[in-house]
């Protein structure tokens, strides 16, 4: 498969390294991928800037904060038209409570994943707010038991 980004070895031991610890100096990044600290720092700002690497975050230990609800909701729409499905990607940017969202293929139109202090607050966001949205026309949730798995998202 021919990728669509134009990156040698180099690059992508600094994608692995860059995804598996955001945080590490640009010295211990260039160690670990066997070049000098200057060149590492402009590839990086390069990735940065080609949009390869799109921002930095920290990942939260959501029970630990007090979120002990992780869930899917996945939406059907009554009409799939392109204005419907954008204003509903819209909308789901106005909720909190979901974090990560999808337009899907196949029976379902959307993938939410959601995150909530209780189940009852989740409960309340799926008949209130989701159920209620506009051309909403069924909405299936499952409930986490346990996160099993948590890499990066590209496998490199």
């Amino acid at each position: 498969m021919p990728f669509k980004a134009d990156l040698d070895a180099i690059d992508w031991k600094i994608l692995k390294e860059l995804q598996s610890n955001g945080r590490m100096t640009n010295v211990e990044l260039s160690r670990r991928v066997g070049i000098s600290a200057p060149p590492c720092l402009r590839r990086v700002k390069r990735l940065e800037d080609s949009g390869i690497i799109h921002g930095y975050r920290a990942l939260l230990d959501t029970r630990q904060l007090g979120f002990d609800v992780v869930a899917f909701c996945l939406i059907g729409l009554h009409h799939q038209s392109d204005a419907e499905l954008k204003a509903f990607a819209e909308k789901t940017r106005g909720w909190p409570i979901v974090r990560a969202a999808w337009m899907v293929s196949g029976e379902s139109d959307f993938m939410l994943h959601c995150v909530a202090s209780d189940l009852a607050t989740f409960q309340s966001f799926v008949i209130e707010e989701l159920t209620s949205a506009p051309n909403v026309d069924t909405v299936r949730t499952a409930l986490t038991i346990r996160q099993v798995k948590d890499e990066g998202l590209v496998g490199i």
